[in-house]
């Protein structure tokens, strides 16, 4: 476990705090280290609020460190303690990565398309797993692709990969539970669950897009 130095005094605090903006280079970099050092404690506070997104706890405090960073060199000493200010940068460094995370990551969802059916109409993940007939023409091909599904969760993906999707999605009659469930009984955390989901619903999906590319 990590070990962090003491907070500084409110006393200790403003005197590096006018160092560093009134004190000559030397002094204001000790001065900058002393009050970034001291108050690391901060990132790993801030940081575990957000520990059960799926975001490792290392990146969590080095996006953290830098809403720290920010903080010192911005810090008016006139508007309360250097701590109070400083959990508001470090958090809102956090937020800004999950946000463009969020906006950037391409993440396999259940409704992104996997190909096309014999019409040329697209047909996603969704359309295959629920547990559904169909009340149109279309039953014959729903069928097909529901074998095919089956085939290819023996086929790609590990055993472990293979009953998380069962308990997930309510495969083989089993009722379909949460990814915090699942965790649970299989001793493994919810986050871990929802990576190893997102990769094997990954891997149907390709396997699915190769079958669509191989000519008939």
């Amino acid at each position: 476990m990590q070990t962090f130095q003491k907070p500084l005094t409110s006393g200790e605090e403003a005197y590096y705090v006018r160092l560093l903006r009134e004190g000559s280079r030397e002094e204001a970099k000790k001065a900058k280290d002393i009050l970034i050092e001291r108050n690391l404690r901060l990132v790993a506070h801030v940081a575990k609020k957000y520990q059960n997104v799926d975001e490792d706890m290392e990146d969590l405090i080095s996006i953290g460190c830098i809403g720290l960073i920010k903080a010192v060199e911005t810090f008016d000493a006139g508007k309360g303690r250097l701590a109070t200010y400083a959990c508001r940068c470090i958090d809102n460094e956090l937020l800004m990565l999950l946000r463009a995370k969020k906006k950037t990551s391409r993440e396999v969802s259940l409704f992104e398309p996997i190909g096309q059916d014999k019409e040329g109409n697209e047909i996603c993940l969704v359309d295959i797993i629920e547990q559904q007939q169909p009340d149109t023409v279309d039953s014959m091909e729903m069928q097909n692709n529901i074998i095919r599904l089956f085939a290819y969760l023996d086929e790609c993906l590990t055993d472990r990969e293979r009953e998380i999707l069962i308990l997930r999605y309510g495969l083989n009659g089993h009722k379909s539970v949460t990814q915090s469930e699942i965790g649970n009984a299989l001793g493994i955390s919810r986050s871990y669950v929802s990576r190893i989901e997102k990769r094997a619903l990954q891997k149907l999906r390709e396997r699915f897009h190769l079958d669509t590319l191989r000519p008939v």
